[in-house]
């Protein structure tokens, strides 16, 4: 019998019987990927950063540092975020393993290294998950959490929920696209993302992907996961705007034939950007797995271009090192 979605909500435009879709127009054809993959192989992409991989790690790493008690938020590389807010901590996105992949000894490697490890967080309350891809739900980490703190709360997209219980996980929420819960002290809502999901080759879109909308009295935060550009995002800020702070993806976009529907890339950033009113944004999704043809050393130098070309203050938007941080107090 062929699966059926158990979620299922016929009135909601995202959900199938067959599991979950993007509003927007599927832009991939049949052949497509094989196409990428044969064009890539062919053209030696991705090439390494500009003057190495070495280089790279001293320009735009270091080691996080969790020290002090204050409000805060590091950028701990690719889509991995933390959040100190009233003295709890949340992760979002941790994928800390060395590749990701569901295997140790193959698939997209780290090019960076970690810039924090489960065993340096003095405390955990929430995990916020976007979506099952490896590069955001990574198995070795989940279980590296659950055993430090096998009490922490995981917020999830639907139908994310059995993996956590198969996994022992003991708090575990999941919610559907603007639907909102408590954890951590803070107000979270799940929004739309233009993206997909698949863990394995039998379990295509089965489960949902989001962003997240993140609040309390200080603070408006929306990340908005994996997703590729759509109008139909501006939703987020009509609904539960304005936003102080911003997590906007800039990397994993070459070649855009291919990835576009998926991944936006940096002058669609700054137009989301833009769009938001300017809050203070953190440059996501790059810097650590080369998922794409661009160099790793390309996003930030695009998204400088682009904010130029926009005429917009690129001190609101601009690449982070991995491991930095910023106190979110007075943040406007």
């Amino acid at each position: 019998m062929a699966w059926q979605n158990p979620w299922y909500d016929p009135q909601k435009a995202h959900h199938t019987p067959e599991g979950f879709r993007n509003p927007e127009v599927e832009l991939r054809k049949e052949g497509d990927l094989k196409r990428w993959r044969k064009e890539r192989k062919a053209q030696g992409l991705p090439f390494p950063p500009a003057h190495g991989y070495d280089e790279f790690i001293q320009q735009w790493w270091q080691r996080a540092d969790l020290s002090g008690n204050d409000d805060a938020v590091w950028w701990l590389g690719h889509a991995c975020l933390l959040l100190r807010t009233a003295g709890k901590y949340t992760l979002i996105d941790p994928a800390l393993s060395e590749r990701a992949s569901p295997v140790s000894f193959y698939g997209p490697k780290r090019k960076t290294p970690a810039a924090l490890n489960i065993a340096d967080l003095p405390s955990l309350d929430c995990v916020l998950i976007s979506h099952n891809h490896y590069d955001h739900l990574d198995r070795p980490t989940i279980k590296k959490i659950l055993h430090r703190f096998p009490q922490v709360q995981f917020v999830v997209p639907l139908g994310l929920k059995p993996w956590f219980d198969k996994r022992g996980a003991k708090q575990v929420t999941q919610l559907d696209w603007w639907e909102s819960t408590q954890a951590a002290g803070l107000t979270l809502h799940a929004v739309p993302a233009r993206h997909w999901s698949m863990r394995t080759l039998k379990d295509r879109n089965r489960s949902l992907w989001c962003g997240w909308v993140i609040k309390n009295t200080a603070l408006s935060f929306w990340f908005t996961g994996d997703s590729g550009y759509s109008e139909n995002l501006l939703a987020v800020p009509r609904n539960l705007g304005p936003f102080n702070l911003a997590a906007l993806p800039v990397g994993a976009y070459a070649p855009t034939w291919f990835m576009r529907g998926q991944h936006m890339d940096p002058t669609q950033a700054v137009s989301l950007h833009r769009d938001l009113g300017q809050p203070l944004t953190i440059p996501i999704h790059w810097g650590v797995f080369e998922l794409a043809d661009e160099s790793l050393d390309e996003p930030p130098r695009v998204l400088a271009a682009a904010m130029r070309a926009a005429g917009l203050d690129d001190i609101r938007f601009s690449a982070w090192k991995i491991g930095a941080k910023i106190t979110l107090n007075n943040i406007n």
